[in-house]
């Protein structure tokens, strides 16, 4: 008996076969994928520079330890600051809780930006005062000060004038202290960059300006 011949199967080699055992296919893709994300680097456009708002002038407190603190201290800082007090009853304690957790976003950058919390109260939020505020919201001593001092008149113009920040004590009810609940963004110039609630999506943009402000020289008027 004589067994009919099986037809030969010809497998075809696809165009992604050919490339594959290609080796300067293999040369291109390795350039290309190397180099293509140097170029996305070295041409992308960069967000615009934050707006100069206010310089802040030169200023020296008391912190939470007792020590003399001011804008030397901060010199070339990129600084968050806050108004608050002690005896605050409705919402310096969920800003301070906030800034908690600011707190923590901040901390890869070691000492290139500082929290710096004022106090609107300093007739009552003494060193001590402060000192139990700092150590109840876990601040690091390190990143995070908070400031009083003797000279209520002349703390509440740096507020005014230098951070642009409206403070307003109320003659009918010491415990009443109308303060902004923004976070006020400085620069290492002592110059303020920017405001910001304590909303999520503002508070995401406060880490992006951040950013912007610790990766790029600083901007000369």
């Amino acid at each position: 008996m004589t067994i009919a011949a099986q037809p030969e199967f010809i497998r075809k080699t696809n165009v992604v076969e050919i490339l594959v055992r290609s080796k300067l296919f293999w040369v291109f893709f390795l350039v290309f994928g190397f180099s293509y994300p140097i170029y996305r680097s070295l041409n992308r456009t960069l967000p615009p520079e934050l707006p100069i708002i206010a310089q802040v002038p030169d200023f020296e407190l008391i912190s939470e330890n007792g020590q003399r603190f001011g804008s030397k201290d901060l010199k070339g800082r990129v600084y968050l600051a806050n108004f608050v007090f002690a005896r605050c009853p409705s919402v310096c304690p969920k800003m301070l809780a906030d800034l908690e957790k600011i707190q923590k976003r901040v901390r890869g950058t070691g000492k290139k930006v500082a929290i710096v919390t004022f106090t609107v109260d300093p007739e009552h939020d003494n060193e001590k005062v402060l000192f139990d505020l700092a150590r109840k919201h876990k601040a690091n001593p390190f990143t995070w000060t908070f400031l009083t001092g003797t000279d209520k008149d002349a703390m509440f113009k740096l507020y005014r004038d230098g951070f642009k920040v409206g403070v307003e004590k109320n003659p009918k009810d010491l415990f009443d202290i109308a303060h902004s609940e923004k976070i006020v963004l400085v620069d290492g110039e002592n110059r303020v960059r920017g405001y910001y609630s304590f909303e999520t999506n503002d508070v995401n943009k406060l880490m992006i300006d951040v950013g912007l402000l610790i990766n790029r020289p600083a901007t000369k008027e």
